[in-house]
């Protein structure tokens, strides 16, 4: 089939009787695959299929070489259409297309119910409505920062809009004046509970005419007017195209049937449907290659994700003893270092109104094509600054923790399973935020990231291993999350007296740092309570308790070899500005119990919601102040 690019001004005539066709066979394939599965959305796949057709047919993709960098990037939202995506796919020759038909909702199989990034042509594995239209704007402000020249299409239901993430998503790409985006709206007025208009109507004309998109409306099964409506052409700005379809569409007891939305065919009905389509039943056949496909199955198509990392760590920054800063200047001032000594590769930052605040306002003003505001705006920007890692940018996202985090866990779970590489670094966590009060203490964000498998937690210590944890999470793969109060930190010493994260320090993820001996009792720290359990350990030497401490900087990451290490001591203790049922010392509690054996666990930390008030004083009402953490463990050892 002829390739256009969207370059000719009208689909070739050969070329739409092609896609007709290939649309025809596509309909029974979706029908048959998911009867195979007893389950799946053929409804909304019979409505996309024109869509999906067009796309992957003609936009600069190529199934020979799926990862080409300049390839344009086609976003499915809606990822339940995945019967429609495979089908498509699969005949377009980008993967065996009979062995999606036949493995379809199996376990084991590479075609899953929603769709999956792993497999070729496909950007995002996506199936949580909403956040389809953020990940496609990632995606294309990092191609335009790589210089690339490409169109990104986003392709969604009607019904997710109702979603408020993609109100954000479109006022991102009007300001930003996104003209190689293209939101197509799969517009067949029907969702799970009936009518959209019924559930919950929504006006998406006005609404991104509003935004200062450009709207074109057309036949969504029309290849020809779809066509025109798709083309890039000087196009000046974002643009939705309305494409009118109908549920169930070639079958005609299916149509505009909001039951067929997430059920499929009966058998009768499948007999039914390939009769009206004129496709053969082959359906024994099928069902019987289904039972042994797990038994004969050849290479998965999942392969490890390949990252942009950056390629500098630049000079770190060693803070002396009589350094009066915090953590978060330190993240400010590691970022532009970090940005100074990789000028051909300079990261993307976003920001959500905080700049001042969380010290990327110095990155702003020396890159600003580099910086982007978005507001107040979190859900959209977690999404959009994850899949832009995705289109080769390294990004990094800082923000108040409880919008870095708590606010914002489904976007992270959708960035965790797309295996992203975003860097988020997280200012005024736990009580240490002071007189904000409740709502702004975040104080459960370790129990959230060790739900996330992909995520690494680095909570530091003082402003030198900021800076150190900074640069390694800009050089090493993966998504990390940082998380600093905002109060000033002293730095940590050594026995000695020196700075302990000095020039020769480097960070390595889920390594302890060992800041005194002991050999009677170790405090576990973490954060800015690492200060704090030093000065109880000295109370506790002045008392004969022989008490060691270490820095537990990575609390999801607690190594088996760490976690024998402490079976030598009669107790040991945690000491968090964190919920102590989800954060270290749950942590530890974890680790402790598979080791058998091991002494008595105390946790010290943050039992309940904070008040408004100075830190200082908060964590007095907590129990965290070094004579305090004293008298516990004296009260735990009597």
């Amino acid at each position: 089939m002829e390739r256009t690019n969207f370059i000719p001004p009208s689909l070739p005539g050969t070329v739409e009787e092609e896609l007709k066709s290939l649309c025809h066979t596509a309909r029974g394939n979706i029908l048959k695959m998911t009867s195979l599965a007893a389950s799946g959305h053929p409804g909304g796949s019979m409505s996309s299929l024109e869509i999906f057709a067009l796309l992957w047919s003609q936009a600069k993709v190529n199934p020979e070489e799926p990862l080409m960098t300049e390839r344009d990037r086609i976003v499915v939202s809606h990822g339940h259409t995945s019967p429609a995506v495979y089908s498509v796919l699969g005949a377009l020759n980008f993967f065996d297309l009979h062995e999606a038909v036949v493995s379809f909702r199996l376990a084991g199989s590479d075609f899953e119910g929603h769709i999956e990034r792993h497999l070729p042509g496909i950007e995002l594995t996506s199936g949580n409505l909403g956040q389809g239209l953020s990940a496609a704007v990632g995606m294309g402000i990092a191609s335009r920062s790589n210089g690339i020249k490409n169109h990104i299409w986003v392709v969604a239901g009607d019904g997710e809009n109702q979603k408020g993430q993609i109100s954000e998503a479109r006022r991102f790409a009007s300001k930003y004046l996104m003209k190689n985006l293209t939101y197509i709206i799969d517009l067949n007025h029907l969702q799970i509970s009936g009518d959209t208009a019924d559930v919950m109507p929504v006006n998406l004309r006005a609404e991104f005419v509003a935004s200062g998109w450009d709207v074109v409306e057309v036949d969504g099964h029309s290849l020809s007017d779809l066509y025109r409506a798709l083309r890039p052409e000087e196009q000046k700005r974002p643009r939705l195209v309305l494409a009118r379809t109908v549920m169930g569409k070639g079958v005609s007891f299916m149509e505009n049937k909001a039951d067929f939305h997430g059920r499929a065919l009966k058998k009768d009905e499948l007999e039914e449907a390939l009769k009206e389509l004129n496709i053969a039943n082959n359906m024994d056949e099928l069902a019987a290659e289904r039972k042994t496909y797990l038994k004969n199955r050849g290479a998965s198509c999942r392969e490890e994700p390949a990252y942009h990392l950056m390629g500098n760590t630049g000079d770190p920054i060693t803070y002396n003893l009589n350094h009066k800063g915090d953590n978060r200047s330190a993240w400010g001032k590691a970022l532009v270092s970090l940005a100074d000594a990789n000028q051909d590769n300079i990261p993307l930052v976003f920001d959500c109104d905080l700049a001042g605040s969380v010290k990327t306002a110095e990155f702003a003003k020396k890159y600003p094509g580099h910086f982007f505001q978005t507001g107040i705006m979190e859900h959209h920007t977690a999404t959009m600054a994850g899949c832009a890692t995705l289109a080769d940018k390294v990004v990094f996202w800082s923000d108040f923790g409880v919008f870095a985090i708590d606010e914002t866990f489904n976007q992270h779970r959708l960035n965790d399973i797309n295996h992203t590489n975003l860097k988020v670094v997280a200012t005024h966590c736990g009580l240490n935020v002071g007189s904000d009060g409740k709502t702004h203490h975040c104080i459960k964000y370790a129990g959230l990231l060790r739900a996330l498998p992909n995520y690494k937690t680095v909570v530091p210590a003082d402003p030198n291993q900021t800076d150190r944890a900074v640069r390694h999470a800009a050089t090493n793969p993966g998504n990390y999350f940082l998380a600093m109060g905002r109060s000033k930190t002293t730095p940590i010493t050594k026995e000695d007296g020196s700075v302990f994260f000095d020039e020769n320090y480097e960070f390595n993820y889920g390594e302890a740092d060992k800041f005194r001996t002991g050999t009677d009792v170790a405090i576990l720290a973490m954060g800015p309570t690492c200060g704090k359990a030093i000065q109880a350990a000295q109370i506790l030497e002045v008392g004969g308790i022989s008490t060691a401490v270490w820095g537990v900087s990575c609390p999801t990451e607690i190594s088996e070899k760490f976690t024998n290490s402490l079976l030598q001591y009669k107790h040991i203790i945690t000491v968090e500005d964190h919920d102590t049922e989800t954060g270290l010392g749950a942590g530890i509690a974890l680790a402790l119990a598979g080791a058998g054996n091991a002494p008595p666990l105390t946790r010290i930390g943050v039992t309940h919601y904070g008040m408004s008030g100075d830190a200082e004083d908060l964590y007095t009402l907590q129990g965290l102040q070094p004579e305090q953490i004293a008298e516990t463990i004296i009260e735990k050892l009597r």
